[in-house]
């Protein structure tokens, strides 16, 4: 199979725009017989996976149809979507990697290459892929959120993935969930963690410096006040590589601050600026490498600013980006990858670094699929006796799906559409609200619907709900508020997660608008206009600033889903969207104006 002219083009600007070599056609046709064979390359091999979500068994999960891009954003990776991502990729529509990489026909592909993820597969593939690379010339990159996001990572405090990581070898990590444990259960979890836990950007508050929970713990730097490792060094190769980290800079703002109270965050790229000068200087490493999860927009940004990093394997935002991004700055070149997000994807960039420089390299982001992996023995029992205590109560069957049921995207999902019906109901409200996170997982449609997904869809440490009354004008701001997050065409005011989902009610949302002007037209379900002065009982859950005074949000989804027994969404919530014609990071959504 002759490679195409627009990869050929596409390949040599990528390295030439590097400052590196360029990949040889003969390299680049080749196409493996396996889709985990890879070829040796270069002399070290960095594997990296990034927002796991506690998912410790193969899932299914559908890549987004909106991921819209504002300004600058607007076409270039991460915010492509469908045919979009396919044709800039040259990736061929129908196969594995389309299904992998995008919604196309989910339901069709789910059917015919099955679920994907799962650490004892994961386990199997680094193993393989550690291999390849020859004895000592790897290290395994987790970027975070991996304590969060199933029942048992909730009920052990998220002990029992950081089991499954020193089972898998994770060399490094950052963190972003995982501040969402009280601090000293984060310190306890950080201390049986095997690898290095790293975050340039996460200080202790002064008033907190003497404080005895940090006495003993071995991150903690009195003198610079930081509450973590900045960086690791590490011996790989015959290369010495330097791992920076970079935890979730606004962790207070979109997590409650009550769990973590005497820790500050925030992008600290100035910082970030003195430690890659301060690692360059001292321990004259040949690769900087920043372990990120700003999310990839901000980490584009990062490194147009910061000079002296060589990669940024980045998190927080679950792109599955098939290719690095390269980025100029004054001191040259940063490559930036997303890895994707639930055990579904592990990066594999393969390293050429000679005389203390980055000569070369090759990129991979290889999906997870079960069926092609055997799973490793060892992390079966191990996830086994994991779930065993609460094996009755995951997997009790709560309903059936009629369609397919999935989060991710810009707007409401189709399990979102669920946690917002089962809020209008259970708690008699006239509107709903639940988060954008972008965390869940999806179930086929005619499959059982567990206490297990749903606990995968909630499950965080301030799941309470409430019910209360708000005023039009108070609705529109928490709209108008969430959608800046999201659409602020400056990637440091963005904080990564998707719109508010919403039950009852319906807009019209302008992306391209500015603050408090995103948000048309409300009305509830029948039409009637929310008026600004107007009360509205409202039910919600995951308040950040105090503790709701409600049930879990699982308890409401799964006495709905006992209660209706099918689930098919008669209405979905999502706005209609204007000025959003010919924007790639949109393909098959209902309606626009």
């Amino acid at each position: 199979m002759s490679l195409s002219r627009r990869e050929f083009i596409r390949l040599m600007s990528l390295a030439g725009a590097a400052g590196m070599l360029p990949m040889s056609a003969r390299a680049a046709q080749k196409k493996p017989s396996d889709l985990y064979e890879i070829p040796k390359f270069g002399n070290l091999r960095l594997l990296h996976i990034t927002d796991t979500h506690a998912q410790l068994n193969p899932i299914y999960f559908r890549e987004p149809n909106v991921n819209i891009g504002i300004g600058p954003a607007m076409g270039k990776p991460p915010h492509l979507v469908g045919e979009h991502l396919l044709k800039y990729f040259d990736i061929p529509p129908g196969g594995i990697e389309s299904h992998a990489f995008t919604y196309l026909d989910y339901v069709a592909g789910a059917e015919t290459f099955g679920s994907v993820g799962g650490f004892a597969h994961l386990k199997t593939l680094v193993d393989r892929l550690r291999a390849g690379a020859g004895d000592g010339n790897s290290l395994l990159l987790d970027g975070g959120d991996t304590w969060q996001g199933s029942g048992t990572a909730y009920w052990t405090r998220g002990m029992d993935m950081v089991g499954a990581c020193n089972l898998l070898g994770v060399d490094v990590m950052t963190g972003h969930w995982e501040f969402t444990y009280r601090d000293d259960e984060v310190i306890r979890n950080v201390g049986a963690f095997k690898g290095d836990f790293v975050a340039q950007n996460v200080k202790v508050r002064e008033e907190a410096l003497f404080d005895y929970r940090f006495e003993d713990f071995a991150g903690f730097d009195e003198d610079r006040g930081l509450a973590f490792e900045p960086y690791t060094i590490k011996e790989i190769g015959g290369v010495k590589v330097a791992v920076i980290g970079q935890a979730f800079p606004y962790t207070p703002i979109a997590n409650p601050q009550r769990f973590i109270p005497d820790w500050t965050f925030g992008i600290q790229d100035g910082r970030m600026q003195e430690i890659v000068d301060e690692v360059r200087g001292k321990e004259s490493p040949a690769l900087v490498v920043v372990l990120s999860h700003n999310g990839m927009d901000v980490d584009l940004k990062m490194a147009s600013r910061v000079t002296g990093i060589d990669v940024i394997f980045g998190g927080h935002t679950h792109d599955g980006v098939p290719a690095p991004s390269v980025v100029e700055n004054p001191g040259g070149k940063t490559l930036v990858t997303n890895a994707g997000s639930n055990g579904k994807f592990v990066g594999v960039m393969d390293l050429d670094v000679k005389d203390g420089k980055l000569r070369d390299y090759r990129y991979r982001l290889l999906p997870v699929f079960s069926n092609l992996l055997e799973p490793d023995a060892a992390m079966v029992d191990y996830i086994a006796g994991v779930r065993a205590p609460y094996k009755d109560k995951l997997e009790e069957k709560l309903a059936t799906a009629d369609e397919l049921l999935y989060r991710r995207g810009n707007f409401n999902g189709t399990f979102d559409q669920v946690i917002c019906d089962a809020l209008l109901k259970v708690h008699d409200a006239q509107i709903s609200l639940s988060p954008g996170f972008r965390w869940g997982t999806t179930v086929l449609p005619g499959q059982a619907i567990t206490m297990d997904n749903v606990m995968d869809q909630t499950c965080i440490t301030y799941p309470e709900t409430y019910r209360r009354e708000l005023r039009g004008a108070e609705i529109k701001a928490i709209l108008e508020d969430v959608c800046d997050n999201l659409f602020n065409p400056d990637p440091y005011v963005q904080q990564g997660g998707d719109m508010v989902r919403v039950g009852g009610l319906n807009y019209v949302c302008d992306p391209s608008a500015g603050i408090g002007e995103r948000i048309q037209d409300m009305t509830l379900d029948d039409g009637t206009e929310i008026e600004p002065d107007k009360t509205y009982v409202v039910a919600g859950w995951a308040t950040v600033g105090s503790q709701s005074p409600g049930e879990p949000i699982w308890e409401t989804v799964a006495t709905y889903l006992r209660d209706v027994k099918t689930v098919k969404i008669t209405r979905l919530n999502t706005p209609k969207l204007k000025n959003v014609s010919g924007n790639p990071g949109i393909s098959d959504y209902p309606v626009t104006v």
